[in-house]
């Protein structure tokens, strides 16, 4: 499975945006884009959704106990 980094440095590249240009068409700062891309673990989700709205994307959060209900 492709992580979260990997996958918005792809796709950003498919579209051939610097970083600078990306950050600011998906209406964040560049850090924020920096930040994902160099797989930080502290991210605001408001901010990585709206980096992956750019992409028909987006995360949300997910209890742990659920997922384990839902495999069974």
């Amino acid at each position: 499975m492709k992580g979260l980094s990997e996958f918005v440095k792809e796709r950003r590249k498919e579209v051939n945006l610097t970083q600078e240009e990306f950050a600011e068409r998906a209406g964040v700062a560049l850090t924020v884009v920096r930040k994902i891309e160099q797989g930080k673990l502290n991210l605001n989700l408001e901010k990585v959704n709206l980096v992956l709205s750019m992409f028909g994307h987006e995360l949300a959060p997910v209890n742990s106990k659920e997922l384990k209900d839902e495999t069974r």
